[in-house]
């Protein structure tokens, strides 16, 4: 059930975000804005890990496979490409197409075992909700 929770919240809290981020795009510029993103996450995290458990920092230097330390890359251009089509499409029509790609490429890195993840066998009513999915792309532009 939390598990359930986290990941509603997670959706919400990237739906407003997504907003916002538009917003400051247009006031300031999307790679200021991308960067006031990673920027004010930085010292978020910061701050929480100073009053959490303290997990020794320089452990990252030991993770392997190292393209895995590539997520901060990776969230760079996610928060342009959030900003990017939020702004062209509105923020339903956009978060509606993040999630179902969300959810493709989810399922086909786990098909494939992707980054080390667990290789799960195909199953057709996966296929079959991905494909619902998609049909509510096309009902929703409708």
């Amino acid at each position: 059930m939390w598990g359930i929770l986290t990941a509603l919240l997670s959706g919400a809290l990237m739906s407003v975000q997504g907003v916002f981020n538009t917003e400051v795009t247009k006031q300031t510029g999307v790679w200021v804005s991308a960067g006031w993103v990673q920027l004010t996450a930085l010292i978020t995290c910061a701050v929480i890990w100073f009053f959490s458990g303290r997990e020794d920092v320089w452990t990252l230097v030991r993770v392997q496979p190292r393209y895995m330390l590539a997520g901060g890359i990776l969230g760079a251009f996610i928060t342009y490409t959030v900003i990017k089509s939020m702004g062209s499409l509105g923020p339903a029509r956009a978060a509606l197409l993040i999630v179902v790609s969300q959810i493709l490429v989810a399922y086909a890195i786990e098909l494939f075992g992707l980054f080390g993840t667990e290789q799960v066998p195909f199953q057709w009513k996966k296929a079959l909700g991905a494909a619902v999915a998609i049909g509510g792309i096309i009902i929703f532009r409708s």
